[in-house]
């Protein structure tokens, strides 16, 4: 996390507090996550981000944890792609900007790091079957659409709503 500056990732005018462990938004009513959620999920995803894996975050946002498994996925395979799915356009084309000013336009020329406007529900299966996926947003349950792109080994996390608002990780 150190490689990667969060100010890059944030709106100019949010950038004095993205250094706190905290949510900052990043515009469309959206936000990027505390560091402390980021370091939880490369935590859990960091035993499936092996040699020529693909890893997919779903709500991609501001394109942060992109950048952060972009450095946490090994170097040495052209086959690894580490895919970003935003819905929000705007964003997704933010991400990308964010991606290219924090020094990583090489990986997004290259393909390595590739951000997708699209309903995260549906996934990317261009790329699948993916060793890990990260989804940033709560879901009503699982997304059947992304266990099927999960590859096996592989892990998902998802936070999932249940009822009287309590998430569970799964």
């Amino acid at each position: 996390m150190t490689l990667i500056d969060r100010a890059n990732y944030v709106p100019s005018v949010a950038r004095r507090s993205a250094y706190e462990d905290a949510p900052q938004g990043i515009g469309y009513n959206a936000t990027i996550s505390a560091p402390h959620m980021h370091a939880f999920a490369a935590e859990l995803l960091l035993p499936y981000l092996n040699h020529g894996c693909s890893v997919m975050d779903v709500g991609s946002g501001s394109g942060y944890l992109l950048a952060l498994l972009n450095y946490l996925v090994p170097r040495t395979s052209r086959n690894t792609r580490i895919v970003g799915v935003e819905h929000i356009k705007e964003l997704a084309s933010a991400s990308i900007d964010n991606l290219k000013r924090d020094g990583l336009g090489r990986e997004l020329e290259n393909g390595r790091i590739g951000v997708i406007h699209g309903d995260g529900r549906n996934g990317c299966s261009e790329f699948a079957p993916y060793s890990a996926i990260h989804v940033g947003a709560a879901a009503p349950c699982i997304p059947v659409t992304l266990i099927q792109q999960l590859g096996s080994p592989g892990r998902l996390i998802v936070p999932v709503d249940r009822p009287a608002g309590n998430y569970q990780y799964v």
